[in-house]
């Protein structure tokens, strides 16, 4: 099974659950392949009901059934923003205290083995903001959150988990977005220099 709005990109994906946040993040347009699923009603109930049936197979929870509406669209839009700064604010080394609270609900419930599992609750899109915030929270007490990237490329931004042995991977894809600012900074750094020649 593969997660749509992350599959555009050809991105390495989050492990389990967690991919949920990757993949509301990856929902964004980028540059001039991939469009805003969450632009256009039809376009986000495909991306929703896809995503939830796959989360749902992956985290072993049940997935309500979500049928959006425009003003749903509008929440589902801020909430991806939301955790663009959330993913931005943990790779900057100065704290950002403005961040809005989550503002949802969850369940907190042991399973059989005496784990206790975050499990969303509430109704429509209120609901997968507490799955989303729910996986977050899974993430980072698993020490995962920090590999959760936004491509260093402002024309992309396309969300990656970086797998790099030292947590350093700023593309989403070297071969692309990487070789495009390297090739740009190569140019600027030619012109400065044969500026300073005459």
């Amino acid at each position: 099974m593969s997660w749509k709005a992350s599959a555009r990109h050809g991105v390495r994906e989050a492990p389990g659950g967690f991919a949920l946040v990757q993949e509301l993040l990856n929902t964004r347009a980028a540059m001039s392949y991939a469009q805003d699923l969450l632009a256009a009603t039809e376009d986000a109930q495909w991306w929703v009901t896809d995503t939830l049936t796959i989360w749902s197979h992956t985290s072993g929870l049940s997935a309500p059934t979500l049928l959006l509406s425009a003003a749903d669209l509008r929440s589902l839009r801020r909430l991806r923003t939301a955790f663009e700064h959330v993913v931005l604010a943990g790779a900057s080394p100065e704290p950002d205290s403005a961040l809005p609270p989550a503002d949802v609900q969850v369940s907190l419930v042991p399973d059989g083995t005496g784990w206790v599992r975050v499990v969303p609750t509430g109704r429509g899109v209120r609901w997968l903001a507490s799955a989303l915030w729910a996986e977050a929270l899974s993430a980072q007490q698993a020490g995962m959150w920090p590999r959760l990237k936004l491509c260093n490329n402002a024309a992309c931004r396309a969300a990656f988990f970086d797998t790099s042995r030292n947590n350093s991977g700023v593309w989403h894809d070297v071969s692309t977005c990487g070789n495009t600012a390297n090739l740009r900074a190569f140019r600027e750094r030619r012109r400065l220099l044969g500026q300073e020649h005459h």
